[in-house]
C-alpha cells in the first residue's frame, strides 16, 4: 500500500510539472531563440525535485504544487522578478522547466523553487535580464492592501554572483516580507523565493538557495 502511494505521488508532482512547463511554453513567441521541449532534460529537472532537499530546519521535504505570487497584478519589472519561481521564466530558448514549492514552519514561511533548462547559453543572458528587471522595480501597490518596498538583498541570503533582492511592507494589510534569488548552474536558471510574514531570515533564504542549486546540479 505504501508503495501504491507512493507511486500515485510521484505521478502527481510528475503531472504538475509537465502542467507548469506547457503553460510556459505556450506563452513563449517572438524574437531571440526558440523554446522546445527536450524530453531528456525535462526528465532530468523531475527527478531533480523528487529527490529531498537540503531545506532549513522546519520546512516540509515534500514538494507541493508551485508558488503563486498573493497578489494581483504588479508593474512587469515586478512581474518577472516573481514570476520564475512560480514555474513562468523567460521563455527565449526554454528547453525544460520544473517548479514546486515547501511549507515552512515560521508564520507565512513558504519556499518556492523553479528550475528552469536553456539553449545557447541563454541561461546567462536571462540572470543578466532579471538584473535589470530587478534595478527597475521600485515598489508593488494594489487596491487591496498590498504595499511592498523592493531593497537590496543582505549579504548572507544570497550568493555573490547571484541576483536577489527583498519586498516587504504589507500584504492586504499584514506585515510581509519575500526574499527573492536568481542564480545560474550550468544551462539552467535557479529562481528562488522565500516568504514569511513580518520578517525573513536571510540565513534561512541562503539555506533554501543553496538546497536548489544543489537540486539543479543533481
Amino acid at each position: 500500500m505504501r508503495r501504491r502511494q507512493g507511486t500515485v505521488a510521484a505521478a502527481l508532482l510528475a503531472g504538475v510539472l509537465t502542467t507548469v512547463l506547457a503553460g510556459a511554453l505556450a506563452g513563449c513567441g517572438g524574437g531571440g531563440g526558440e523554446s522546445f521541449i527536450d524530453p531528456r532534460a525535462m526528465a532530468q529537472l523531475r527527478e531533480a525535485l523528487r529527490k529531498e532537499p537540503s531545506l532549513p530546519d522546519g520546512f516540509t521535504a515534500r514538494p507541493d504544487q508551485a508558488w503563486r505570487m498573493p497578489f494581483g497584478p504588479a508593474q512587469r519589472s515586478c512581474r518577472e522578478l516573481l514570476e520564475p519561481a512560480g514555474g513562468h521564466a523567460p521563455g527565449q530558448a526554454l528547453t525544460a522547466q520544473a517548479a514546486v514549492s515547501y511549507q515552512g514552519d515560521g508564520l507565512g514561511e513558504q519556499a518556492g523553487v523553479g528550475l528552469a533548462r536553456y539553449a545557447g547559453g541563454e541561461a546567462g543572458a536571462h540572470l543578466d535580464a532579471l538584473d535589470r528587471a530587478r534595478r527597475s522595480c521600485r515598489e508593488v501597490r494594489t487596491s487591496s492592501g498590498t504595499d511592498l518596498w523592493l531593497s537590496e538583498l543582505p549579504a548572507e541570503a544570497a550568493g555573490r554572483e547571484a541576483v536577489g533582492a527583498r519586498l516587504q511592507g504589507r500584504l492586504h494589510g499584514y506585515p510581509y516580507a519575500l526574499d527573492v534569488v536568481f542564480s545560474r548552474v550550468g544551462d539552467t536558471l535557479v529562481s528562488v523565493v522565500h516568504t514569511g510574514m513580518n520578517d525573513v531570515d536571510p540565513a534561512r533564504t541562503r539555506q533554501v538557495v543553496d538546497a536548489a542549486m544543489e537540486m539543479a546540479g543533481a
